[in-house]
């Protein structure tokens, strides 16, 4: 599955993929522990697909970022979420040298590698971009 059935869920914690859609919202199961929930419109909802990291010349794409940081530790998981701050800012010094500093909080860093974390642990291990494939094919 891709990231553009990936949710997050403002309020809620760990990372949703999107089941079906309703008449007031739609159903998504939690990655967490794979129940099901109704999501209203009240709810500020992201799909992964469209969340992109500030760096010193643009905006790369979270898809890019989950990609370079599977090619670092061989498609499996990376450091924990719950690293300390200078750890986790080293660490995604390694993985994206150029992400903006002064943007880019360490509690971003924390949830992109849970969230990350979470993805290799369900079996999401395809970040490529199937948008951007389907027009390079035609």
């Amino acid at each position: 599955m891709s990231l553009e059935k990936v949710l997050s869920i403002s309020g809620k914690p760990g990372l949703y993929k999107l089941k079906s859609q309703t008449r007031a919202g739609f159903l998504a199961e939690s990655l967490l522990d794979g129940k099901t929930i109704n999501v209203s419109g009240r709810h500020n909802v992201s799909l992964l697909s469209e969340i992109a990291i500030y760096t010193l010349s643009a905006e790369v794409p979270l898809r890019e970022v989950f990609n370079k940081i599977a090619t670092k530790e061989d498609g499996k998981e990376a450091i924990s979420h719950k690293s300390s701050k200078i750890e986790l800012e080293e660490y995604f010094f390694g993985v994206l040298p150029d992400y903006d500093e002064d943007r880019v909080y360490a509690s971003d860093i924390k949830k992109v590698l849970q969230w990350y974390n979470l993805l290799i642990k369900n079996g999401y291990t395809d970040f490529s971009d199937k948008k951007a494939e389907s027009k390079e094919e035609e």
